[in-house]
């Protein structure tokens, strides 16, 4: 498994980004990931769609949409489902309607595999998340097993914790004091 301190794998899939007819897909690449603005992306992968605790996940990262943003970090949802079952599953399912981030299809399971987070035998990715700099550095990985659902708050610590480029002690949140040597 790729892990901190490596390059982000290089790739081009598509996902989609609306339920909109006409406007549902859009292709996104690597060069994505590396930017000047100095905008952070998050990359979080699912097993499957049309599943039970994948969307509340999904939802629960759309419902803090606001403090990624607010922290210059993007989000990016990915699984090995087809984009047209992403976009199924959206127009299906009321709490991802008006999800404000693109689900990736990695129909090829290429990312997935490149990443190191496919699972053996049923061929799907573990729910992992990435937190990605903007110089398309890998700063934290996180996967869980599959029956599992993550925290999107831990997630945000973490986040906020690199983003100080400080030492951060145990259970450090936002506003309290870094560690000075």
């Amino acid at each position: 498994m790729l892990t901190i301190g490596q390059k982000f794998p290089q790739f081009s899939k598509t996902a989609v980004v609306s339920i909109e007819k006409g406007k549902e897909l859009e292709t996104i690449t690597s060069d994505f990931l590396v930017n000047e603005d100095n905008v952070w992306t998050v990359m979080f992968w699912w097993p499957k769609d049309f599943t039970f605790v994948c969307p509340t996940e999904i939802a629960e990262f759309n419902n803090n949409y606001g403090e990624f943003r607010d922290r210059d970090a993007r989000l990016i949802g990915a699984s090995t489902d087809s984009e047209f079952v992403h976009a199924a599953w959206r127009r299906n399912h009321d709490d991802l309607r008006d999800l404000k981030f693109p689900m990736l299809a990695d129909t090829s399971k290429s990312l997935a595999e490149d990443l190191g987070i496919l699972e053996p035998v049923e061929k799907v990715a573990y729910r992992a998340t990435f937190i990605v700099d903007p110089t398309g550095i890998i700063r934290w990985v996180s996967v869980n097993d599959l029956n599992v659902g993550r925290n999107v708050k831990e997630v945000l610590r973490v986040l906020d914790a690199l983003q100080t480029d400080e030492l951060c002690p145990c259970n450090w949140v936002k506003g309290e004091d870094t560690i000075t040597v």
